[in-house]
C-alpha cells in the first residue's frame, strides 16, 4: 500500500477555514492519484498555551499526567475539525488520536519518548478509509494513559508513523516554504536553504529554530525518512527544503524569543545541571546574566524544570530573554538581550556578515555541496 504522509502544523490552521483549505489541497491530491493519505495535525495557532494556562489556573501544581491529557485535547479538536472538512467534500475519513493510534510511550509526562509504534490502528483505519487524520503529539504508556510528547511535536508523529508504514517520505507544511538561512520574518534577506543535513537542523532547532522539531529529525535520521518541508499557498504546495543525510550544513544565525534564564548558585552547580538536562536530552547554554551564573533553556523549558525539580533544585525566579545564535563555523556565536529589538538588529547584522551579497529580498542559497 503507497501511502503519503504529511503534517500540518499550528501555523497551518489560524482559523476554521484554514480546515476546509488543507481538505481541498487533500481532494485535489485524491484527484491526482493519491488514494492514501494520513494527515497528522497539530492544534489550532495559541491553542495549547490556552489550554495549559486554563488548566494550570484550577491548580498551578496540576499533575504532569493531567496536563498531558489536558494539551493533548488541542490536536484531538484540530484532527476532528480537519476530519469534519474532508468529510463535507465527500471522502470516507477517519480521525485516531493518542488512545487509538498505536503509538507507545514511556511515562515521562511532559515529554514522553516512543518506545514503540504499532501499525496496525493506522493500517486497518487506511484499508477502510481514504484519509486518516491523526492527532498529533501524543500517545499512551503501558498504563493506558495518554501522554504528550512534548511542545512541537507533532513533526514527530508524522515521521513515526511514516516510518512504521514503511514510507521513505514525510511533508511538513508550515507557513514558511522550508529551513532559512534565518527567521524570513525578521531577516528579510533570508535564503531558502534547498537541502540540509538532519544534524544541522537538529541542532538548528535544539537552539531556537521553529521549523522542525529536534526528536523528529533525530528520529527521521536514525530511521531513513527524508523530510519534505512545504508550505500550503493558493492552496497549492509550494516545495522548500529536502532534510536528508546528504543535505548541506549552510551558516545561520538563531532568534529564540522567551528564552528562559535560570540563575544558579555557583558555576560549579551550574555545570552539574546542565549535565543532568544533557541526559535527559535537553538543550541548556551556560552563561552568565547580571554578573550571576545561569542556566540558559531554550527548548522543553517546562520539562526542563520538572527535571531539575526533581534533582531537589529549588527553582530561583525565571528571568526571560531573547537570544541569538550565530552558526557560523567552526565556533557557534551565543549573544542575549533583555531587548527584543535589540536581538532582532543583532540578528540581522550577523546575517548581513555572513551573507553579504544577501541584500535584496527572500532568495534560495546557491545549491552547492556540503563543506
Amino acid at each position: 500500500m503507497n501511502v503519503h504522509i504529511l503534517k500540518f502544523g499550528g501555523s497551518s490552521f489560524r482559523r476554521p477555514g484554514d480546515y476546509i483549505a488543507v481538505a481541498r489541497h487533500l481532494a485535489d491530491r485524491r484527484g491526482a492519484g493519491e488514494s492514501k493519505i494520513v494527515v497528522v495535525v497539530s492544534a489550532m495557532a495559541g491553542m495549547t498555551d490556552r489550554l495549559k494556562n486554563t488548566l494550570l489556573d484550577v491548580d498551578r501544581n496540576a499533575l504532569p499526567s493531567s496536563l498531558d491529557a489536558a494539551l493533548a485535547t488541542g490536536e484531538m479538536f484540530s484532527a476532528c475539525m480537519l476530519e469534519t472538512a474532508v468529510s463535507r467534500l465527500g471522502i470516507s475519513v477517519i480521525s485516531l488520536n493518542g488512545y487509538t493510534l498505536g503509538i507507545k510511550t514511556d511515562s515521562n509526562f511532559g515529554r514522553a519518548s516512543i518506545d514503540c509504534v504499532n501499525p496496525g490502528p493506522i493500517l486497518a483505519a487506511l484499508k477502510e478509509h481514504d484519509v486518516v487524520i491523526a492527532a498529533g503529539g501524543q500517545g499512551i504508556d503501558q498504563s493506558g494513559k495518554l501522554t504528550f510528547l512534548g511542545r512541537n511535536s507533532s513533526d514527530l508523529t508524522a515521521v513515526a508513523i511514516a516510518s512504521t508504514l514503511g514510507e521513505n517520505t514525510c511533508e511538513i507544511y508550515s507557513d514558511v516554504r522550508g529551513v532559512y538561512t534565518a527567521d524570513p520574518n525578521l531577516v528579510p534577506e533570508a535564503q531558502l536553504i534547498p537541502k540540509i543535513d538532519y544534524r544541522r537542523i537538529a541542532e538548528m532547532s535544539r537552539y531556537g529554530a521553529k521549523v522542525l522539531h529536534h526528536g523528529a529529525v533525530d528520529y527521521a535520521e536514525k530511521n531513513k525518512v527524508t523530510i519534505n518541508c512545504k508550505s500550503l499557498t493558493g492552496g497549492e504546495a509550494v516545495a522548500g527544503t529536502i532534510v536528508t543525510a546528504c543535505g548541506h550544513n549552510p551558516s545561520s544565525v538563531i532568534v529564540a524569543r522567551d528564552a528562559s534564564i535560570l540563575p544558579v548558585a555557583s558555576a560549579t552547580k551550574r555545570d552539574f545541571l546542565r549535565e543532568v538536562l544533557h541526559h535527559h536530552n535537553i538543550s541548556a547554554i551556560c552563561l552568565e546574566d547580571d554578573h550571576s551564573p545561569c542556566l540558559c533553556i531554550l527548548t522543553d523549558t517546562d520539562y526542563a524544570l520538572r527535571v531539575l525539580a526533581l534533582e531537589g533544585t529549588p527553582i530561583a525566579p525565571v528571568r526571560t530573554r531573547t537570544v541569538v545564535t550565530d552558526f557560523h563555523d567552526p565556533v557557534i556565536g551565543i549573544y542575549w538581550y533583555a531587548d527584543y529589538e535589540q536581538a532582532v538588529e543583532m540578528a540581522r547584522d550577523i546575517h548581513r556578515r555572513i551573507y553579504p551579497e544577501a541584500m535584496g529580498e527572500a532568495s534560495v542559497i546557491s545549491d552547492k555541496k556540503p563543506e
